[in-house]
């Protein structure tokens, strides 16, 4: 699969051979599924927490005798029958990450990859440089491209202008070429990469 390379002025300066097997491979919304359920899984802090009848400082002392009041027996205030008592069956602290195996992980990443080229939302583009760190350069950057909403992925390491310029631009994300992720790729309408990008993922993932 060939594509143009383009530069931030949006002219041409190229075209680029993608792999097949990681641009062009069948997309299977299932495995797009698990991926994004994995992430988001290990994302969760897991510090929710209640306190159980034991841990809640109130009286162990009997409320009222046993017999005669017409009540209901009890023995403790601090159970979670009543306001102020413990929290039965509540969350404590745990980590929600799942297990899921690695070429499950890689076949997840080829397929966001391949959605996007299929889509026609896949750009690609030389380097992303800026003299300036001007939230304005970028954003006139990405109309010339015409995009709205993008994960721009550069490579190793982020140009300090452009990664600045683009902080606060809310619908545009950018990320080193380690970091790309199916939960990003999909939750962006399209897909920005560096030729560096293109390379480093066609080594991570051959």
């Amino acid at each position: 699969m060939q594509l143009p390379v383009k530069n931030l002025m949006a002219e041409e300066v190229g075209t680029i051979e993608l792999d097949d097997s990681i641009f062009g491979v069948e997309v299977r919304p299932d495995i797009l599924q698990r991926v994004v359920v994995w992430q988001l899984a290990k994302r969760r802090a897991g510090t929710h927490k209640v306190k159980t009848r034991g841990e809640v400082n109130r009286t162990g002392a009997k409320m009222y005798k046993q017999k005669g009041t017409g009540r209901a027996r009890h023995g403790s205030r601090r159970v979670n029958l009543f306001r102020g008592g413990g929290v039965a069956h509540g969350p404590l602290p745990r980590s929600h990450a799942i297990d899921l195996p690695r070429k499950v992980r890689a076949l997840g990443l080829k397929c966001a990859l391949s959605a996007k080229a299929k889509e026609g939302k896949l750009v690609v583009l030389d380097r992303l440089e800026l003299p300036v760190a001007k939230t304005k350069e970028v954003a006139a950057a990405m109309a010339r491209l015409g995009i709205g909403s993008a994960l721009v992925v550069g490579g190793a390491e982020i140009d300090p202008n452009f990664a600045r310029g683009a902080r606060n631009i809310p619908a545009l994300d950018v990320l080193p070429v380690q970091g790309a992720n199916v939960y990003d790729i999909l939750r962006r309408e399209v897909l920005v990469l560096t030729t560096e990008a293109v390379q480093g993922l066609s080594e991570r993932l051959a």
